[in-house]
């Protein structure tokens, strides 16, 4: 489990201050897993820490702090394990980066364990856990996932999936025509899509979705294009040169496409000055992939702080 940084600030925003109750440590069985919050504000709440006597008990004036419940003498809970939770009461949006540590309660100075788990995150060396210690606790911050749909499984789509791949907050959805299409060695995180007729996947998209277009068919292209404008999308690109952009944008207007709407597609994609080979034009591709949603979440934050 992680933090759900955007979760809290909004609600912050809707509701006004803001308790939230974690489980920070478990010994035994537990109603529910290490990391499991709920959100509590004035007549309501949100999330789940396991129901029953456990989350009763938490919800009921709540105070910062921590508090250690054996669920089984205290609560008469059936799981018999050893819960700690840790109540923590927020008034302004938080701003935390990929983990978030703070002490809930006591004077002593940060453990060894989170010390090490803060210096290694900083260095880009160690993965973001859960974890506390003496009165400390460290959680990731959740990234939500960007859902990035490519479509083609040719050089360029390949080119672009591996390097896709390697990047953390994607969420990879590959569709080309067959299954015979893919490489044998996709990713094992990344969602393979084989349909007859690619363009009918679209209204599945989610709308915050970001397409790349590489299909082996200019026709295919064509009606992924239509597809993606009918549905909505975060970002569109279509590889192809200058004039086939300016025939694409005249089938797509005779299609019912206003201009305005059509511009929305980016084409051509890439940084020509890489290059045409396939691993060049996904360099390039994936290369203004990252710099645009860099700057999509330093927006978001901006606007939540």
């Amino acid at each position: 489990m992680s933090f759900d940084l955007l979760q809290l600030n909004a609600a912050i925003a809707k509701h006004g201050p803001v308790h939230r109750v974690v489980i920070a440590a478990i010994k035994g069985s537990s109603p529910r897993e290490l990391g499991a919050s709920m959100l509590l504000w004035t007549g309501s709440q949100s999330g789940s820490i396991g129901g029953g006597a456990l989350e009763y008990q938490a919800s009921q004036a709540p105070k910062p702090g921590l508090r250690h419940y054996p669920l089984g003498p205290e609560l008469g809970q059936c799981c018999g394990g050893h819960v700690t939770l840790a109540t923590e009461y927020f008034t302004q949006p938080v701003q935390a980066e990929d983990l978030y540590i703070r002490q809930i309660e006591g004077d002593l100075p940060l453990s060894l364990p989170l010390a090490r788990m803060q210096k290694a995150q900083r260095n880009g060396l160690g993965v973001a856990a859960i974890a506390y210690s003496d009165g400390w606790l460290a959680e990731p911050i959740d990234r939500p996932l960007i859902p990035l749909w490519i479509w083609g499984a040719g050089h360029v789509g390949r080119a672009v999936v591996h390097i896709a791949a390697e990047m953390p907050n994607l969420n990879i959805t590959w569709i080309d025509t067959s299954p015979e299409r893919f490489p044998e060695n996709t990713p094992p995180h990344v969602t393979i899509v084989p349909a007859k007729e690619p363009a009918h996947l679209m209204p599945h998209a989610p709308l915050e979705a970001q397409h790349l277009i590489f299909t082996y068919s200019h026709a295919l292209d064509l009606a992924i294009c239509h597809a993606a404008l009918m549905r909505g999308f975060a970002f569109c690109g279509l590889i192809g040169s200058s004039s086939k952009w300016t025939r694409f944008r005249a089938r797509l207007a005779a299609l019912g496409h206003s201009p305005r709407d059509i511009l929305n597609i980016t084409c051509p994609i890439g940084n020509p000055n890489l290059g045409k080979q396939p691993i060049s034009i996904a360099i390039g591709v994936t290369q203004a992939l990252v710099l645009r949603n860099t700057a999509a979440t330093i927006v978001k934050r901006s606007a939540i702080l």
